[in-house]
């Protein structure tokens, strides 16, 4: 929130006393805006930011005291100031029970409104510092970036570098090898810490609600849109959205988000009017962009747009040195998670690990740990507790599994059709509908092989 430009919603039945409200206020550096009744309030509050109101209780019709009600329960971070000329220490108790920051009695003095609205503001304020180093502590404390290896350290760098510049990033590496973690290191280190970091994942959307949900949309701009809806880039302004995935964005979306990056507006969904929006975009993708401009699939003056710089996140089996750090952290985050002692990992076993190839990255290593752990008993981890495919891999031909006492050619096929269904599913992230389409197979049977072969999606 900017705090220089305070908006402040006044609403009385008076206009003499909303003018005089009006003139004070605006005097002292805050702007304003007037309702004349509660439900004209309300959808005013519906439409905008306010830091504050000042509402009197008695007017025609809904009284302020609706307002007061469906005011918190819409925007529970709101201070609202309560004034009435019939003023009683019941009426001010009952306002306070019901959330109102402050009561003040009719008539008033211009120093004691004053006074009333400075506290209000900087009760607001302190909550929302309050609540943003407690989204920054968690943040370090959930989201360290864990590593020894040579690679990574190269990485870090140039994010300590990237955090203090505003050009968007393009983040690529496999799925599971941190992006988000790196977006969110890049976003700690800024300039914009304080503001929000919000994270949304591409492929995740409906494409018929792309622009609503990333653009917002007005009331009766379709069916169901029964109320305004802030988009994602308005509730990050000040801050930075990280798209995820953002090779999976609609063909035909994708000049609406380069006109918003160049003109530096939205207008969301159903309204004539745009608003502007401070962000700074961060993206991630598991694909080739430059491929998929290539096929036309990916629009080329978004592609330079979006990778003004990019940063490569090397997969987990080129970072063998990771793993050993990275079994360290994780067991003593599981352990603490499950109550149970931090074990140690024989020698034998973290070799094994660290012999492992890893699609899945620090997702699987994390995963495959925490199996481990469900069924562990003692002070040690040995090789004999990790999975039979860690223990025992199988030799390959071209990445293909080869039998070694079994000639048997339908389970050759089997094998080989259950390496390409995970390689698509691990290429795709998991999402089935890309697989079988990938596989050139129908859903329903992607489905029927996926249990079939017991695979963990």
């Amino acid at each position: 929130m900017n705090w220089k430009q305070i908006k402040i919603l006044v609403i009385d039945d008076e206009p003499a006393l909303r003018h005089v409200l009006r003139t004070l206020l605006v005097d002292a550096g805050y702007r304003v805006d007037e309702s004349a009744d509660t439900p004209a309030a309300i959808a005013m509050l519906q439409q905008g930011e306010y830091t504050l109101a000042i509402c009197d209780v008695r007017m025609p019709g809904a009284d302020g005291m609706e307002f007061l009600r469906h005011a918190l329960q819409a925007r529970p971070e709101l201070c609202i100031i309560m004034m009435s000329a019939y003023g009683t220490i019941d009426s001010a108790i009952e306002c306070m029970k019901q959330g109102a920051f402050d009561y003040i009695s009719k008539p008033f003095k211009p120093d004691e409104i004053l006074l009333a609205v400075e506290k209000a503001v900087e009760t607001r304020r302190l909550r929302s510092e309050n609540t943003q180093l407690r989204r920054r502590l968690a943040a370090s404390a959930s989201h360290q970036i864990i590593h020894a290896d040579a690679g990574m350290r190269d990485v870090l760098e140039q994010v300590k570098t990237l955090a203090q510049v505003r050009s968007p990033v393009l983040i690529r590496g496999e799925s599971g090898t941190g992006k988000e973690l790196v977006a969110r290191a890049l976003h700690s280190q800024s300039p914009r810490a304080n503001a929000p970091f919000i994270a949304v994942n591409c492929s995740a959307i409906a494409a018929n609600l792309v622009e609503s949900e990333l653009f917002g949309h007005a009331k009766g701009a379709f069916t169901g849109a029964d109320k305004t809806h802030q988009g994602l880039f308005a509730a990050a302004h000040g801050g930075v959205l990280f798209l995820d995935e953002i090779g999976e964005l609609p063909l035909e979306f994708q000049p609406k988000l380069l006109r918003v990056l160049q003109e530096e507006e939205v207008r969301p969904v159903g309204s004539t009017r745009t608003q502007a929006v401070d962000v700074r975009i961060l993206t991630a993708t598991a694909t080739d962009l430059k491929e998929a401009v290539a096929k036309g699939l990916f629009r080329e003056d978004l592609y330079y747009r979006l990778a003004v710089v990019e940063l490569e996140i090397p997969p987990l089996r080129r970072r063998p040195e990771d793993i050993s750090v990275l079994c360290r952290h994780f067991l003593q985050r599981i352990a603490a998670r499950q109550q149970v002692p931090v074990p140690e990992i024989s020698p034998a076993a973290l070799e094994t690990l660290c012999s492992h190839a890893w699609p899945g990255n620090v997702r699987e290593l994390e995963n495959t740990l925490e199996k481990v752990m469900i069924f562990h008993r003692g002070e040690v981890i040995e090789s004999v507790e990790l999975p039979r495919k860690l223990q025992y891999p199988e030799r390959r031909s071209h990445g293909v599994p080869l039998a070694e006492d079994n000639l048997s050619l339908k389970r050759a096929i089997a094998a080989l059709e259950e390496h390409y269904i995970r390689a698509a599913l691990q290429q795709t992230g998991g999402n089935r509908t890309k697989a079988a389409r990938i596989l050139e197979i129908s859903l329903r049977a992607l489905h029927y092989k996926i249990q079939e072969y017991g695979i963990d999606v």
